[in-house]
């Protein structure tokens, strides 16, 4: 596959990845902290609070995951590498 064309679907791939953690985010920080029978038209003080923390915390978890998910797979590549090295 050509290099430039590899890159291209790369940054594809991550935009749609990143739209469905968005999306992902809204509606389980949405259910969780918005009632779903609205009283007001603005968020109270309660729900916003509420929102800020769930956004903040489903960030850091997916900041956390990405993170080990990419150790696991630098642990994996070593592996395959020394076990190429030792059978070949």
């Amino acid at each position: 596959m050509d290099p430039m064309k590899a890159q291209q679907l790369a940054a594809e791939l991550e935009v749609e990845m990143m739209a469905d953690m968005y999306n992902r985010m809204t509606n389980a920080c949405h259910r969780k902290c918005v009632p779903p029978h609205y009283n007001e038209a603005e968020l109270t003080k309660g729900e916003s609070v509420c929102l800020d923390r769930c956004v903040a915390k489903y960030l850091d978890l997916h900041e956390r995951l990405g993170r080990k998910l990419t150790e696991l797979s630098v642990q994996d590549e070593e592996m395959m590498r020394k076990a190429s090295v030792g059978s070949g």
